[in-house]
């Protein structure tokens, strides 16, 4: 079943508005319906799944900041925040930029901000049912049980 059996193509659209008649029309590009791809599709979302890689995501969105920026944003150890901003940067969210002794971190693709509001937009339609779901942890949760 591909995509767009999944989706009606009304919902999905383009920009413009216009009738959607393949994946193709929409000038994506899209992994393949194989095993591999939605595994590769769900290691993308799981990069988002952790608060903090959340924020700092969130905190890139504006304007390029340096690793300070970021510690001093999140309130967590040097250490913790440049292993989230790698982990961000390995998965194509952000660019890292290196300036002497400095690393300078932001989001490239606009796509990464329709994302997270798209992101928000749903969390928001969806607030009493995902606070409700026992079966996803709150990431409080998760870290209790570590």
């Amino acid at each position: 079943m591909s995509i767009v059996q999944l989706y009606p193509l009304k919902r999905i659209g383009n920009l413009r508005g216009d009738l959607v008649t393949s994946t193709s029309d929409l000038g994506l590009a899209f992994l393949p319906e194989t095993d591999s791809g939605v595994e590769m599709v769900a290691k993308f979302f799981r990069a988002l799944a952790d608060p903090t890689r959340l924020r700092l995501l969130e905190f890139l969105l504006a304007e390029e900041h340096t690793v300070s920026d970021c510690v001093g944003f999140v309130g967590l150890s040097q250490g913790r925040v440049s292993s989230h901003l790698a982990c961000l940067a390995d998965c194509g969210y952000v660019q890292l930029r290196r300036e002497g002794r400095y690393a300078h971190y932001k989001v490239v693709d606009p796509r990464v901000a329709d994302l997270v509001m798209l992101a928000r937009s749903l969390a928001a339609d969806n607030a009493a049912a995902l606070a409700a779901c026992v079966r996803i942890p709150a990431a409080s949760e998760q870290r209790e049980v570590q």
